[in-house]
C-alpha cells in the first residue's frame, strides 16, 4: 500500500513557500492542497454568483457545483440519502444546530449524556441546552488510559436520556470510540446519538448506516478543505421534526406579514447566502482524499504513530496520556518540570509546530492533574525525517534546562 509521500508534499504549497516548515498540529488545522485552493479561485475567477436564486449561466453554474458537494459528502460518509447533508460553518455550529433545534422538545427531568472527553464545542452547548430547559447533564467517565469507562453503560444511559452526544475520536489522547456498541445500547433506552467526527473523517472511511447514529457532525478544515465550513447529517425523519436554528433566506418556502412555511430539508437549515466557496472546496478536498484511499492514509498514519511514540518512549522523564488500544495519529505528552508553553514556542524557534495548552478540554487535564500538554498530531505529508528532527529538538531543549 506504497504511499509517495513526496508527490503529496508537492501539492501543498505552504512547504514550497515555508520550506523549513516541520507541521505537527493537524488536530487543530490540516493545510490545503493546491486542487483545493485553485477549485476555490475558480469559483470566484469564473463563476462567482449566489445559488438557488439566479436563472442565469453562472449563477446555475455555481448552484450545480454547491449542490454535487452535497452528494459528494453523502458518498462520503455512506449517508443514503441528499436530504440527510446540512450545510454549516463547522463542527461547532452543527452540533449547536442539534442542541437549539432538537432542545426545543427537551422537558423538564430530560437527561443529555456527554463524555469526560469532550472538545469544549461537545460540551458548551449542551450545558447551555440544559440550564435552558431544566435537564440534567451526565458524563460517561474517562479512564487514564485515555478510553472511556463503559462498564456500566447500561446504567448511564437511562430511560430519561433523550440524547447521548460523543466524539467519535479524541483530540487529547486519539482514543477512537466503540460507536456502534454505545449506539445499539443508547437506542434500545430510546435515546438518539450524535456522534462528533471532526478527528476521524480525515483519517479513516466511515459509514453513518454502519454506525447506526443519528447525527454526525464534522469540519472542512480537518481534512484538507477550507475553514468556515461544516457537515450536519441526520436522518430526514429527525430532520423533519427539528425546527429551523436560523431564520431568513432560503430557508422558507413562503413568507407573509403574519407566518412563514419552511422549506423542505436539508435548506430548512440553510439560512442566508451559504459559505458556497467554502462548500465547493469541501468537495475538492473529499476528491483528494478519495484519490489516495483511506487504506493508504490509515496504514501511513499508523505506521507514523508508532515510529513517532518508540522515539518519545526513549526520552527520560516523558509522559505520554493515554494508552488506548484503538487510537488515531495524536499524541499528548508532557516534560518533567518544562512547561508545555515552553517547549512549544522553543520548537517554533526551531520551524516545528505544535500544539500547547489544554486543548479544549479543559474536563481532561482536570482529569489528569494537569493545566496544559504538548501535542502533535500526524496527517499524510508528515514523514519520518520530521519526526527525527522533532525528536532531535526536543532533547535538546530538555538539555537547556537541566
Amino acid at each position: 500500500m506504497f504511499l509517495d509521500i513526496e508527490k503529496i508534499r508537492n501539492d501543498f504549497i505552504i512547504f514550497k513557500n515555508n520550506p523549513n516548515l516541520i507541521y505537527l498540529d493537524n488536530a487543530s488545522t490540516t493545510h490545503k492542497p493546491k486542487q483545493v485552493i485553485d477549485k476555490i479561485v475558480e469559483y470566484y475567477e469564473n463563476y462567482n454568483s449566489n445559488i438557488h436564486r439566479g436563472i442565469y449561466k453562472i449563477a446555475e453554474k455555481a448552484t450545480l457545483e454547491y449542490e454535487n458537494v452535497r452528494e459528494k459528502v453523502k458518498n462520503y460518509i455512506g449517508s443514503d440519502d441528499l436530504r440527510s447533508i446540512v450545510f454549516t460553518r463547522g463542527t461547532t455550529e452543527s452540533i449547536n444546530l442539534v442542541a437549539h433545534s432538537f432542545g426545543q422538545q427537551l422537558n423538564f427531568e430530560d437527561e443529555i449524556l456527554i463524555t469526560e472527553m469532550e472538545h469544549h464545542s461537545n460540551i458548551v452547548p449542551w450545558q447551555l441546552l440544559c440550564k435552558r430547559a431544566g435537564a440534567k447533564l451526565s458524563y460517561i467517565p474517562v479512564k487514564i488510559s485515555g478510553e472511556l469507562e463503559l462498564s456500566n453503560i447500561e446504567e448511564l444511559i437511562t430511560n430519561k436520556t433523550r440524547l447521548v452526544s460523543i466524539t467519535h475520536q479524541s483530540n487529547v489522547f486519539g482514543t477512537i470510540n466503540p460507536i456502534k456498541e454505545i449506539v445499539k445500547i443508547a437506542h434500545k433506552k430510546g435515546a438518539l446519538v450524535l456522534v462528533d467526527g471532526a478527528q476521524m473523517v480525515p483519517h479513516q472511511k466511515i459509514n453513518v448506516q454502519d454506525l447506526g447514529c443519528d447525527y454526525y457532525v464534522f469540519s472542512g478544515h480537518k481534512m484538507l478543505g477550507p475553514t468556515g465550513v461544516g457537515v450536519l447529517y441526520a436522518r430526514p425523519e429527525i430532520l423533519n421534526c427539528m425546527n429551523p436554528f436560523m431564520g431568513g433566506g432560503e430557508m422558507i418556502s413562503s413568507v407573509t406579514m403574519q407566518d412563514s412555511k419552511w422549506n423542505e430539508i436539508p435548506w430548512k437549515f440553510e439560512a442566508g447566502t451559504s459559505n458556497i466557496a467554502q462548500v465547493i472546496g469541501l468537495g475538492s478536498a473529499i476528491e483528494y482524499i478519495e484519490n489516495i484511499g483511506f487504506e493508504k492514509i490509515y496504514n501511513y498514519e499508523i505506521e507514523l504513530l508508532k515510529y513517532t511514540e518508540k522515539k518519545l518512549n526513549t526520552i527520560d522523564d516523558l509522559t505520554i496520556y493515554g494508552t488506548p488500544q484503538y487510537k488515531g495519529g495524536v499524541v499528548s505528552f508532557n516534560i518533567n518540570n518544562i512547561h508545555p508553553h515552553d517547549i512549544a514556542q522553543m520548537m517554533d524557534n526551531l520551524g516545528i509546530a505544535i500544539r500547547a495548552g489544554h486543548h479544549c478540554a479543559q474536563p481532561i487535564m482536570n482529569k489528569l492533574n494537569v493545566t496544559a500538554t504538548n501535542r502533535l498530531s500526524l496527517y499524510i505529508y508528515n514523514t519520518k525525517n520530521e519526526i527525527d528532527i522533532f525528536i532531535e529538538g526536543l532533547k535538546n531543549i530538555i538539555n537547556l534546562f537541566k
